[in-house]
């Protein structure tokens, strides 16, 4: 397994030891101890899959508070645009994005900690989209960014994005609450 850190601090990409041969494939998704030996040492709680259509985009989702989540994200099947927001109010990457594709061809993972709002969007017909979460969902706690919002101007790399109603509404990203200082 390799891991490289981002521009942004506390994001990491994970490469999993992937061994092919005719048959398919084998690799670990998740094995506590490597990934504690790699700085990620985190209980994760809960689990979480979404199936999603060609040009879903879904998020930008965090949780504050006793909620906060660090997820572990990759894909079973498709392609997505992985999407991580800075919202640590004080960071020097405070706003910026980091963005990533994940596929089930390429088995990569991102490493989110807490302080960072998450979305993704589906760049092929459907993808299947797994993330363990350190925390259980709180619905106290939740909180989104609106996806397409001008300051932080993310390309989804999607035309005619289909949002549900709910992320419709989320807020802009200058009116946060400085849930993260």
């Amino acid at each position: 397994m390799k891991v490289q850190k981002t521009p942004i601090e506390g994001l990491m990409v994970i490469y999993p030891d992937v061994f092919k041969d005719g048959r398919g494939y084998f690799f670990e998704n998740y094995n506590y101890k490597k990934y504690a030996d790699a700085g990620i040492d985190i209980n994760f709680v809960q689990d979480n899959i979404s199936k999603s259509s060609a040009g879903v985009v879904r998020g930008l989702h965090y949780q504050a508070g006793a909620g906060v989540q660090a997820k572990l994200c990759d894909v079973i099947k498709g392609r997505v645009l992985d999407v991580a927001v800075d919202i640590r109010f004080g960071s020097p990457t405070f706003g910026k994005y980091f963005s990533i594709e994940l596929s089930e061809e390429n088995h990569v993972q991102l490493f989110i900690p807490g302080g960072f709002a998450h979305g993704f969007s589906v760049l092929s017909l459907e993808a299947i989209f797994h993330y363990k979460c350190s925390n259980f969902y709180s619905k106290p706690d939740e909180r989104a960014i609106i996806y397409n919002d001008p300051d932080l101007n993310i390309d989804w790399m999607v035309t005619n994005p289909i949002v549900s109603d709910k992320d419709k509404l989320a807020k802009l990203f200058k009116s946060i609450d400085k849930d993260f200082d």
